[in-house]
């Protein structure tokens, strides 16, 4: 059975027992505990809680999952994932355990004819909570499991919560036994990969307390209401149906596998470590192409460097199993194929997908060259130290600061006859990781508390007036302060209003809330901010002026018309550069955020590369163009098959609504999903202004423009500046740049003269140094203060030019150490001649001897070594300290 069946099977049993079906969510949700939703029941969350009230009693959803905790063991074990695809149904205070038993069972041994899976019931195990008596009876008379095939389990195992304080239940999970073949005798206890589980019900009764870990919390009593929360692996129940050893093996995973054999010319099932590096690909490809999908970019912290270090574990693996190509492209377009039936963002979006996965691709096999060049420096300073291990703390900042992957470190040093400190560097990552999972647990804290909203939830959403109006009448329905409901707030207090209806903008899509004020007889109040909860209550945030806001009062809602103005220009604007990014660029310059304010528009869109200049200025007269064409501005609500049909844009990793609001800015210039306010003619959004373009992450660029009266006095002011610098050259405007230009290049060609005589005048002090050359055994010194002012390059170059004078005159056995005293730092130079290196002389262990009378610090190699120190009047202390450990190294005739 594949495994799009699998999914719809599910479903199909679950409407059909009067559940309503619910797509799956983003894996990026508002939630300070999750990077990505990690299971099925998290879109639920606020329910279970008790802080909304669902549209519906019964549920069920497949929804998609990330889960990288142990990253690591991804391919050691064959029946994790960190991509996975969680069936689930629902109960929010409908049905419990008897229900959610019988639905189970039936579906998983139903006939496949009668809609089910058609296991096998002899092979089904399940276990229930160590006092959940309930639960071990309703399987018994239920399933008919005999007594021997439930097994009871402690906290750790079958008591479920979110980790947090919140919801909680005991929990009872069913188990397949794979046969002999696969381990010991004894139910899941005895081997759990045997027994493998499918399916785990939450049976959400009971509210537990602060705490940690899994079991280490108190239960603090009944919930108002009992819920049911279970989860189906559908990448585990398709491995069993379909007769195949593991989740990598199965029809939506092995295709990755098959096309990695293929690039790198090696065979799956061969080898223990090569199998391994396979099942990374698998996994983590499907993993970061529907991170991609749902708005994840490559970066350097949180859901960014999570898909960073996925693809790079992709890369990695491929090149150890020999890939000498580019295989990113290859691998995602598998994803697709295989995918795109359940989830059809992977076909629509590829573009995208691949010229992210691709771009990392490329910045990575780069880091990897330069890893290789740090690795080879780290052996040679093992081989010169006489060692054979390359020490963990090597291993680990290769790793660590260079992105290096130890595997490829175990890899080279093989080859090059040296090892690595593998115990070393695990204890290390191991700190790491501590240090990481205890950072994350401090972060933790318990779900945001709306239950104050809920009951203004239940009476239904604000209404938003603002697209007509900007003056509304409206009643207070509630006033909030610290969290608490109140009945009134007087003057100088800052409290929370909600509103029956309101003509203010709640902050959302990248437009800043608007401002305004509240009135009514001797009452006025500014409205500061405006916030939505749970995207249907408008929550305003005011301070109270003067009189008194009371619970039921009846005010009139103003929005302050220049503020709105100024941020309907600055949208509208983000509209215009938006199309025409992507009529300069192309369609894959898509929308990756933005933010709008009064007169200030900021636009990320996916792109590899920086734009040039006259790439800039295009988009600038394109957006310019569509003002001065002073396009009429449309807005319809539609329904979203429609709205994309129409060729309406959306943002990536957005999820929206059955119905939405579409903008048209001339026709076909300009179309987008989009709920924010707008001009109604596109004159109104004034000039544009591009200020600037950057990069804000991999494969995402950043453009910042002005508009409106915000243009015009930016553009007044570079005028200034341009009249200013013109008559200071005493030139025309137009001849500014170039004499600027001529200015800069002479002043170039200047300072590259007063280089070349500050170092003709630096060597040209070399042949007296090197006069002050002493004998120390059958060595020639010089250890001497170099002319003020001499430091960093100049200092080597002299140390080297002196060594070279001394070579020049017959002497092979030469040190030379020069000190100089640059701006209160003592920088330093030793460098050593053949023959003297043929004695045992290096330079780099030198330093060592007098470092330290200059409060300093130095290395290098055994011909050339350099540091710097801080306390000048040391330094002839250090010349002392250096003669003497050449006079008494035992290594001179």
């Amino acid at each position: 059975m594949q495994t799009h069946e699998i999914r719809q099977r599910y479903l199909d049993h679950f409407v059909k027992a009067g559940h309503t079906e619910v797509p799956s969510a983003s894996l990026l949700l508002d939630d300070p505990n999750l990077l990505f939703v990690n299971a099925g029941m998290v879109p639920f969350v606020p329910f279970f809680l008790g802080q909304q009230t669902p549209p519906y009693t019964r549920a069920t959803s497949v929804q998609k999952c990330v889960r990288t905790l142990d990253i690591e063991n991804v391919g050691v074990t064959t029946r994790h994932n960190t991509f996975f695809q969680m069936a689930g149904n629902f109960s929010f205070g409908d049905y419990f355990k008897r229900e959610a038993i019988t639905f189970a069972w039936s579906l998983l041994t139903n006939s496949i004819e009668d809609g089910g899976y058609g296991f096998d019931p002899e092979r089904l195990w399940v276990t229930v909570y160590l006092d959940d008596d309930e639960a071990r009876d309703l399987w018994r008379e239920i399933a008919d499991i005999p007594e021997e095939r439930i097994q009871r389990r402690g906290m750790e195992d079958n008591y479920w919560s979110m980790g947090i304080p919140g919801p909680c239940g005991p929990c009872s999970e069913i188990y397949y036994d794979r046969g002999p073949d696969y381990g010991i005798e004894g139910g899941p206890e005895a081997d759990e990969d045997r027994y493998l589980e499918i399916w785990n019900l939450v049976f959400m009764q009971n509210e537990r307390g602060e705490g940690l870990g899994k079991g280490d919390f108190e239960i603090l009593g009944p919930l108002p209401k009992q819920n049911i929360d279970t989860g189906m692996g559908v990448e585990r129940v398709a491995f069993l149906l379909q007769d195949v050893d593991n989740v990598y093996e199965t029809d939506l995973v092995r295709p990755v596998i098959t096309k990695a054999e293929e690039l790198t010319g090696r065979k799956y099932g061969v080898e223990s470590a090569a199998d391994i590096r396979f099942r990374v690909i698998a996994d983590h490809a499907r993993t970061a192409a529907m991170l991609i999908v749902d708005g994840v970019n490559p970066g350097n912290d949180g859901r960014g460097y999570v898909l960073r270090r996925l693809l790079r574990r992709i890369v990695r693996s491929a090149k150890l199993l020999g890939a000498e190509q580019l295989t990113m492209g290859e691998f995602m377009a598998v994803v697709r194929d295989t995918m795109a039936p359940s989830y059809p963002a992977l076909s629509t979006d590829f573009t995208r997908v691949l010229n992210v996965a691709v771009g990392e691709e490329t910045a990575f096999l780069k880091t990897l060259s330069s890893g290789e060049k740090l690795f080879e420096s780290a052996a040679d300073e093992v081989r010169e130290s006489g060692k054979t291990v390359i020490g963990g703390s090597q291993a680990f900042a290769l790793h660590d600061t260079y992105g290096f992957p130890i595997d490829l470190t175990l890899e080279m040093a093989s080859e090059a006859g040296l090892q690595v400190d593998e115990a070393g560097f695990r204890e290390l990552m191991g700190e790491q990781r501590q240090r990481a999972k205890a950072d994350a647990q401090s972060r933790k804290h318990a779900h945001a508390d709306l239950t104050v909203y809920r009951e203004l939830l239940d009476g239904g959403a604000t209404e938003f007036t603002g697209f007509a109006e900007l003056t509304t009448e409206a009643k207070v329905l509630a006033i909030i302060k610290d969290g608490v409901r109140v009945p009134a707030a007087s003057a100088g207090e800052d409290v929370e209003v909600i509103l029956d209806r309101s003509p203010l903008y709640a902050e959302s899509g990248g437009q800043l809330a608007d401002t305004g004020m509240l009135t009514g007889k001797d009452l006025t109040v500014t409205v500061r901010d405006v916030q939505k909860i749970a995207k249907q209550l408008w929550v305003h945030k005011v301070t109270v002026d003067a009189g008194v806001l009371a619970e039921g009062a009846d005010v009139l809602a103003q929005v302050d018309r220049a503020h709105r103005s100024g941020s309907t220009q600055g949208h509208s604007g983000t509209h215009l550069v938006h199309a025409a990014l992507r009529q300069v660029l192309g369609p894959n310059a898509v929308q990756a955020g933005s933010l709008n304010k009064p007169g200030y528009l900021r636009f990320d869109f996916h792109w590899q590369g920086g734009l040039s200049e006259a790439v800039r200025q295009e988009v600038e007269d394109v957006s310019n163009a569509a003002v001065a064409a002073d396009y009429q501005v449309n807005t319809m609500v539609t329904d979203i098959d429609k709205a994309k049909s129409m060729g309406a844009l959306a943002l990536f990793g957005e999820n929206y609504g059955d119905e939405v609001r579409v903008v048209e800015i001339g026709g076909p210039f300009s179309m987008e999903l989009c709920g924010g306010t707008h001009v109604s003619h596109s004159s109104q959004i004034g000039p544009v202004t591009v200020l600037g373009e950057a990069s804000v992450g991999s494969g995402v660029r950043r453009i910042e423009a002005f508009v409106g009266l915000d243009s015009m006095r930016h553009l007044a002011k570079e005028r200034a500046l341009l009249a200013g610098v013109s008559s200071l050259l005493k030139v025309p405007s137009e001849e500014a740049p170039g004499r600027v230009e001529n200015l800069i290049e002479r002043l170039k060609v200047a300072e590259r003269e007063v280089e070349k005589a500050k170092v003709a005048a630096v060597l040209a002090s070399a042949g007296s140094i090197a006069d002050s050359a002493q004998h120390v055994g059958d060595l020639l010194v010089v250890a001497v203060a170099a002319p003020a002012g001499v430091g960093g390059g100049d200092l080597r170059t002299l140390a080297s030019d002196v060594r070279g004078r001394l070579g020049q005159h017959g002497q092979d056995d030469v040190v030379v150490a020069l000190f100089g005293d640059v701006d209160g730092a003592v920088p330093f130079v030793v460098a050593t001649s053949a023959g003297a290196r043929e004695k045992g002389i290096k330079a780099g262990d030198l330093v060592k001897s007098f470092a330290s009378a200059i409060g300093g610090r130095g290395g290098g190699k055994p011909d050339l070594a350099q540091g710097s120190g801080t306390d000048a009047s040391g330094i002839p202390a250090a010349i002392d300290a250096l003669l003497r450990q050449l006079a008494g190294s035992g290594k001179l005739s």
